[in-house]
């Protein structure tokens, strides 16, 4: 049985590696996360945006359980006191995600993977499909309207779950980079990012 919330509240979940993928080399401009909160919250009267993305630990041990939130804060300690130049990186993009939260957004952080390719270089990867799909399930009879930013097909059965369900789905991503079939089947509820560049640009 569906349980039905009387009143519309509406959970945003951000696929930061989908949606931002390539960064300002990808969409062309740099967006400002203060403001695309913000826009978020006024557009679809969003009570809560989970942030979806992967980081560098650089050897900080932690233990933490699947609903509980990366550990920021110690991260940041812990980088501070580090030297090489691995961990100065590391140190700039955990500040980011602190700042993040001070915006607002819930992080959902994860470990990156290093992955040797055949060349012999080293890429860095954390997917994170998984960990939002958990949560958005886990949740799901908080909210009765969805958004999802990111345009990766495989979230095509979770927003068909969610629209069977009787929910409101909307999806934000980049035009290029978002699934066809996503497109196809949600053509209605599909928005690109694009649209809302005068809204959420950064600008010095």
């Amino acid at each position: 049985m569906v349980q039905r919330i009387t009143k519309l509240k509406t959970y945003c979940f951000i696929d930061a590696s989908n949606l931002f993928y390539g960064g300002v080399k990808e969409l062309g401009w740099k967006v400002d996360y203060k403001k695309l909160i913000k826009h978020l919250k006024e557009k679809y009267n969003t009570t809560k945006v989970l942030y979806y993305g992967g980081i560098d630990t650089c050897g900080f041990s932690y233990a933490t359980l699947p609903t509980k939130d990366f550990p920021i804060e110690p991260l940041i300690s812990y980088l501070s006191k580090q030297k090489d130049e691995e961990s100065v990186l590391a140190l700039k993009r955990a500040r980011f995600y602190s700042k993040l939260k001070e915006f607002g957004y819930e992080l959902k952080l994860k470990p990156l993977k290093f992955i040797r390719e055949i060349s012999g270089s080293i890429k860095k990867k954390a997917n994170c499909d998984v960990d939002l799909t958990f949560d958005a399930m886990r949740l799901k009879d908080e909210f009765n309207s969805f958004v999802l930013l990111s345009g990766d097909g495989d979230f095509i059965k979770l927003l068909l779950y969610f629209r069977e369900q009787g929910k409101q789905v909307h999806i934000i991503a980049n035009q290029e980079r978002t699934a066809y079939e996503i497109k196809k089947t949600f053509w209605k509820e599909f928005t690109a990012v694009e649209r809302f560049k005068d809204s959420i640009e950064y600008k010095n």
